[in-house]
């Protein structure tokens, strides 16, 4: 018997605010019944946003990573749904930029 993975969850202080960011990122609905204090976005694994009353301080332990085929078109149009640019980045082959969503959580696009 083995655990299985069902929602990757972000703390935030509006929930529905940043489904709707993220859902729009990952071109999928935000769940019926979502509210300022819980929301989700995707099935199994869902992404689940739950209101907290702290607001986020220093960075993120864990980061989603997200694959883009154009990764300038992909960047822009994250910005344009409310992302912030916080860097860019080569290694070993590998080219991403780091950006953070409305919250300040910060999240990788690398290019595929």
């Amino acid at each position: 018997m083995s655990a299985t993975l069902t929602h990757l969850t972000f703390d935030c202080t509006d929930a529905l605010g940043q489904a709707a960011f993220w859902a729009a990122v990952l071109d999928q609905p935000v769940a019926d019944g979502g509210t300022a204090r819980y929301a989700v976005v995707g099935e199994r694994p869902g992404w689940y946003f739950l209101q907290v009353p702290e607001a986020k301080t220093g960075k993120n332990r864990l980061h989603p990573d997200l694959t883009a085929t154009d990764l300038p078109a992909e960047v822009e149009r994250l910005v344009t749904l409310g992302a912030t640019r916080l860097a860019e980045h080569t290694e070993e082959g590998a080219t991403w930029v780091t950006l953070a969503d409305p919250e300040g959580n910060e999240f990788d696009v690398v290019a595929g």
